[in-house]
């Protein structure tokens, strides 16, 4: 499926980088030999269990508020089954495939640890699912984000199964039994406990979270270059980024983002062109001059997200669980506070961030504001409505965002009769989340996109090298200054030259260091 270095599962914690590889660009996966050695270990404890006329809650009990009721064991591959089958209950539409891979290859981690009971068939055959490129249907709704990932990771076990509908590698929508078969890959029967260890985790809202802070890295870069392509043609100052006046306030991502500015507005003609006494302005608006503020507030919040993230990566979830010394003990660690709690403070700040671009974009339409420039930017003022619009777009999806930044993780309901009586709803932000990463996206490549014309419009004036360069970048997908045309393409080939990454690419590859 992929020439990509296979990443392996089972020895150490997985790295942000291994999730992404799998999830994202479809690296293979490599069991460690050492983790079949301890699965089939913790297996044996769960078969002794399972003949112990003692309930055991999960390998001979029903589930949940169910917990009490004792299974005889010739009932108990019905009740596997049926754990999986009424838990993949999702509903809506299905969930990008980048986000069921990373479902699968955490749970996968988690199942090669060795203690959650499975057999080592189980963590072969959700390896060779992911191998083969195989992903469940995964639907939108569903999870509660307490119990684990619920739904989602029914629905993986479900195909695991060879029952349900997933898509092949191709993108084809077939029957799980269809695609197992074509890939050689047996079906699993599923027996004690094994149920309970596919479906307890926060594997769902962790990759997401993941993904989003791999994605958020270069988006904060992105916003750096485009707070300087703003502050460089609507004539700012770069001199409110100094060093020393950010050591007066050593906050860290705010440092980051002072420096970025720094290197990506010290060689520019254009804030060379009105240095000095002859400048009466005392100092930029907040949206230009605070830019390091805003922007560093946001990476410091990614770097604690980041340290959340790492923790759980290192976590082993499910209930009940093995312990190391050989005991099965129910416990709770499978709820999703701390992973929620991060993706709505991930919301917040990147709200935050969308906001001050599209108030640096505006400034840049406005002759009251952006001195010396056109309206909106327009060839023709009147006959041309130059870039109105594409303020009005960013306008929307900040609205937008800011309503996504409400959190989910303070919005508990109950659920299992009053079982499962606090929940995190951490899936939930995860959603939220990506649908928020894509708007901070589009709302920088407006202000990229307005950016750009408006250093064009500051000819003879040169841009600096790094705002020069994502300049060019940006013509060789949307035309420089002229009459109105069709704007709706050049903002959608800008966004995904942002999402790609080539923007935050060449920032640096041009940027003052």
């Amino acid at each position: 499926m992929s020439e990509l270095a296979p990443v392996l599962v089972g020895a150490t914690p997985l790295a942000p980088a291994d999730v992404v590889a799998v999830a994202r660009h479809g690296a293979p996966v490599v069991i460690a030999p050492e983790a079949f050695a301890r699965v089939a270990e913790t297996r044996a404890v769960i078969d002794g269990l399972a003949a112990d006329p003692h309930p055991h809650y999960g390998v001979s009990t029903g589930f949940g508020a169910l917990a009490t009721t004792f299974i005889a064991p010739d009932r108990r591959l019905q009740l596997q089954a049926s754990l999986i089958r009424s838990h993949a209950a999702g509903t809506g539409a299905e969930v990008e495939a980048e986000v069921v891979r990373g479902l699968q290859l955490l749970r996968l981690q988690t199942l090669a640890s060795g203690r959650t009971g499975v057999r080592p068939v189980v963590v072969e055959t959700y390896a060779a699912l992911l191998n083969a490129g195989i992903v469940p249907v995964v639907r939108e709704y569903g999870s509660l984000g307490c119990s684990g990932d619920l739904a989602p990771l029914a629905h993986i076990a479900l195909a695991a199964m060879g029952e349900g509908d997933v898509r092949t590698a191709d993108g084809a929508l077939v029957p799980a039994s269809e695609a197992l078969a074509s890939a050689g890959i047996e079906p699993v029967t599923l027996v004690e406990k094994e149920g309970l260890a596919l479906i307890n985790g926060t594997d769902g809202m962790l990759g997401m979270l993941v993904l989003a802070l791999h994605d958020l890295e270069e988006l904060l870069l992105t916003a750096d270059i485009a707070a300087a392509m703003s502050i460089e043609s609507q004539l700012g100052t770069d001199a409110v980024f100094a060093a020393d006046l950010m050591a007066l306030r050593p906050q860290t991502g705010q440092g980051v983002s002072a420096t970025h500015l720094r290197a990506f507005l010290g060689d520019s003609p254009i804030v060379h062109s009105h240095k000095g006494p002859e400048d009466g302005r005392v100092q930029d608006a907040y949206s230009l001059r605070c830019s390091p503020q805003v922007h560093g507030a946001a990476r410091d919040t990614a770097g604690y997200a980041a340290t959340i993230a790492g923790r759980e990566l290192a976590s082993v979830i499910d209930n009940p669980v093995i312990t190391l010394d050989g005991r099965i003990e129910s416990n709770g660690n499978f709820h999703g506070a701390p992973v929620a709690a991060v993706l709505d403070f991930l919301a917040i700040s990147v709200a935050d961030v969308a906001s001050v671009s599209e108030r640096r974009t505006d400034r840049a339409l406005d002759p009251a504001r952006n001195h010396g420039l056109p309206p909106f930017l327009a060839d023709e003022v009147g006959v041309d409505s130059g870039l109105m619009i594409a303020q009005y777009a960013a306008a929307g999806i900040v609205s937008e965002l800011k309503r996504l930044a409400v959190p989910a993780s303070v919005d508990s309901i109950p659920s299992s009769a009053m079982q499962e009586d606090h929940v995190s709803m951490g899936w939930a932000a995860a959603r939220k989340l990506r649908r928020s990463i894509d708007g901070l996206g589009r709302v920088l490549a407006i202000e990229i996109l307005t950016g750009a014309r408006a250093l064009d419009l500051r000819a003879p004036l040169q841009a600096g090298p790094a705002t020069g360069a994502v300049r060019d970048l940006v013509r060789t997908v949307a035309a420089g200054p002229g009459p109105d045309r069709f704007l709706s393409p050049d903002m959608e080939a800008v966004t995904a030259l942002v999402q790609s990454g080539a923007v935050a690419r060449i920032a640096k590859e041009h940027a003052n260091d």
